[in-house]
């Protein structure tokens, strides 16, 4: 068995190249450019928004990891489209597909694919307060943010890559569709806590008005609509699927989800003085 992995130098896809290769798996581990990759992938080199450049990777691939883009533009959706017609024409038998909004139109062209298919949808992940608040933490010994008791059921990134292994590997995964989370729903409030008691130090939580993250958002360039739904919205108010608890990890893995503090407790680097 040969596996193709899509994003195999970031966070996720790396996981997953990995794992695979701890199973025994053989791996085409695909990258825009070179990264550092656990020894024993085949790394080839190509761009998903051009897909003539992976076109020859799926040659002797039975399994493709596909990392779907979440820009939503007709553009977008081409290049997803042609990407998985040219799995299809290969004769690659299975894909597995993480998918990172509801309703992605993708979804349908991966269902009649007629290659076995297998969906991720995981809620949001563990890694993207690294984004926000690391360098704050480390710096000022603070975070700013607003909606500090809008809960997430974050999601650690090898529990997303343990799924899709399996998913990959393993029978019994066809035509399925995974929502995936985390084990337990967590605010701002809680994390900046879990995160203090791993560092040791105090790290105080600044809470922004509407109109303040509004105008940091703004500043990094991003639109109105953007900064509504995204930002604004989802913080005042989550969808249920963003904090409803599930135990397809588990099930699936037939281990439990890793904890935020876990998680905390493997990155701990990135909040340090």
């Amino acid at each position: 068995m040969k596996v193709l992995v899509t994003g195999a130098t970031e966070t996720l896809g790396g996981l997953i190249v990995e794992q695979l290769l701890a199973k025994g798996i053989a791996v085409k581990a695909l990258s825009r450019k070179e990264g550092n990759l656990p020894k024993g992938a085949q790394v080839v080199l190509g761009d998903l928004d051009i897909p003539e450049t992976i076109e020859r990777y799926f040659q002797d691939v039975d399994s493709l990891f596909l990392i779907t883009q979440s820009d939503q533009s007709d553009t977008k959706f081409l290049t997803n489209q042609r990407i998985i017609q040219m799995a299809k024409e290969a004769n690659v038998k299975k894909i597995v597909a993480l998918i990172d909004f509801f309703n992605n139109p993708i979804e349908e062209v991966i269902q009649n694919s007629g290659m076995e298919w297998t969906i991720l949808r995981p809620v949001e992940f563990m890694k993207n307060v690294l984004y926000g608040w690391a360098a704050s933490i480390q710096k000022e010994g603070n975070i700013r943010t607003a909606f500090p008791d809008s809960l997430s059921a974050r999601i650690h990134e090898a529990d997303i890559a343990s799924v899709a292994v399996e998913a990959l590997t393993e029978e019994g995964h066809s035509s399925r569709i995974y929502n995936l989370t985390g084990p337990e729903a967590l605010s701002p409030r809680n994390m900046v806590k879990q995160i203090s008691e791993v560092v040791g130090r105090p790290i105080k939580l600044i809470e922004l008005t509407e109109e303040q993250v509004r105008q940091e958002w703004k500043e990094q360039g991003y639109d109105d609509e953007f900064i509504n739904y995204f930002i604004i919205e989802m913080g005042k108010n989550p969808p249920a699927d963003a904090y409803t608890v599930l135990s397809t990890v588990e099930e699936v893995t037939g281990n439990p989800a890793r904890t935020f503090a876990q998680w905390v407790n493997e990155n701990n680097q990135h909040f340090k003085e």
